[in-house]
């Protein structure tokens, strides 16, 4: 979720609204701090701080907090057991802020960062909602290697707004291609999507995708940055090998995955020792794809399965000590 793109959206139509933050966790919680959820005055609502009774039980604090204009932001702790009933046993700090229509210069400032990339910022507590300052630190410095908001001994709250999106190449726009593009919507991850056929691609597309219809899928592999999740399903198998092919060898791609059977997992093995690869990039490519114990063979389906996977991969590679793949060799 764009936070302030869609906070500036609610104002200029003339509505107030309150952004609820997870400020911070202790113990088990149905969300991590730095998840948030912006409700407007009208009742409805983008985000989600975990859903249940935490969630329900806000949504009335923020109405309220709307309801009374001026009011200063609000912490509330809740102990989701005693407090909502809950089971997860944790505690939960909560912000509330407000907005109104006299906050849309501060909050365009904010959208426009938001729109050129995720972004740090340095907040004061204090007033309606926080006093928040561009941070000029690099993200791979985040706040506390994790965590989206912090909130510091000084009492100073370290923010970072906009989701690092895994760069995902996905060969081949036929039907499990569409299925699994649309399953990729709505996750993090920017999808470049290729066929050398522009009419295969759909009239329009989720906003996390763009379209590649150059006559030389390499290209895209050639481009693709490093760590990135290539994932192969073509109408032909031979283009199927080529652009594995062509992944394998230049190698340090995150994970690299072929549609198909262990039969044509096989026969590509096999074609690619013949082309001079070893063993390690023979063994590192992925194929079926998708997570065990799925035997639909729906496109629905088997996206569905891929796109666990590549959540799954997402999640190893981000704590794995080193990288899950071959070291890139390009120059």
């Amino acid at each position: 979720m764009q936070v302030w793109r869609t906070i500036e959206r609610i104002l200029k139509r003339g509505e107030p609204c309150a952004l609820v933050s997870v400020l911070a966790v202790n113990g088990s919680a149905p969300r991590e701090a730095g998840a948030r959820m912006i409700v407007t005055a009208s009742g409805g609502f983008h985000g989600t701080i975990g859903g249940g009774a935490l969630e329900w039980h806000t949504l009335g604090l923020a109405q309220r907090l709307i309801a009374r204009p001026g009011s200063e932001a609000v912490i509330e702790k809740k102990v989701l057991g005693p407090d909502l009933g809950q089971c997860c046993g944790g505690v939960v700090d909560l912000l509330i802020e407000g907005f109104e229509a006299g906050d849309l210069a501060h909050v365009a400032g904010l959208a426009a960062a938001e729109a050129a990339g995720p972004f740090a910022t340095t907040a004061t507590p204090g007033g309606r909602h926080l006093a928040r300052r561009l941070d000029a630190r690099r993200l791979d410095e985040r706040v506390d290697g994790a965590a989206a908001m912090v909130r510091k001994g000084d009492g100073t709250i370290a923010e970072v707004f906009g989701a690092r999106r895994r760069a995902v190449v996905l060969f081949g726009a036929g039907h499990v291609g569409r299925a699994l593009m649309l399953a990729l919507a709505p996750l993090p991850f920017a999808v470049r999507w290729v066929d050398p056929r522009p009419a295969a691609f759909p009239a329009h597309v989720a906003g996390n995708v763009s379209l590649d219809a150059r006559g030389d899928p390499g290209l895209a592999v050639a481009e693709a940055p490093e760590g990135a999740f290539i994932v192969i399903m073509t109408h032909s198998h031979g283009l199927d090998l080529a652009v594995l092919d062509a992944a394998l060898t230049a190698g340090g791609f995150a994970y690299v995955g072929v549609i198909g059977s262990a039969t044509k997992r096989a026969r590509f093995a096999s074609r690619l020792r013949k082309a001079g690869h070893g063993e390690d990039a023979v063994s590192s490519f992925v194929c079926p794809i998708g997570i065990e114990g799925i035997g639909s063979r729906l496109p629905a389906a088997i996206a569905a399965g891929v796109a666990a996977q590549l959540l799954q991969r997402d999640e190893l590679v981000k704590t794995a000590v080193r990288p899950l793949n071959i070291a890139r060799q390009r120059a």
